[in-house]
């Protein structure tokens, strides 16, 4: 191993990855007996690998919505001009693109939705679906428009 030639290179970078694992505890107050934190998703991505815009101007909103899916429903196409964020707690969820991706969601997992492309869900269990989506807003603008 050519690291081991370097002892003191080797004790700084992992001294280095200690502090930052530190500081990462601190910033999800982990580091505080009973509290623990597990970041579900961090990305700049939304899930078929589109890279999210930057925020836009004016006031923000932060909407926070709970959708039900009873077994088999779906919701029409449509597209989201704001960046939005969601986990499934229960259930299965399919997600479909106009142009034919397909990505299916099982409870417990996070979702960064599409920003302005064309999709639709669908719920292809028998059991509901419980849906919590975060949409990152401006004031007076939509968070969803229907395809017509």
């Amino acid at each position: 191993m050519r690291l081991l030639k370097y002892p003191s290179f080797c004790f700084a970078l992992m001294l280095s990855q200690l502090v930052l694992a530190d500081d990462n505890r601190k910033h999800y107050y982990t580091d505080i007996p009973g509290i623990e934190a597990n970041v579900l998703i961090k990305t700049t991505t939304s899930w078929n690998g589109a890279k999210l815009p930057p925020y836009g101007e004016g006031q923000p909103e932060i909407t926070i919505i709970r959708y039900r899916f009873g077994p088999g429903a779906s919701i029409p196409m449509h597209m989201h001009p704001v960046i939005n964020a969601g986990v499934l707690l229960k259930g299965e969820l399919n997600i479909f693109t106009k142009t034919g991706e397909k990505i299916t969601l099982k409870a417990g997992e996070p979702l960064v939705e599409l920003f302005k492309e064309w999709h639709y869900g669908s719920n292809p269990g028998s059991e509901p679906v419980d849906l919590i989506v975060v949409y990152a807003g401006m004031v007076g603008a939509p968070l969803t428009i229907r395809e017509k």
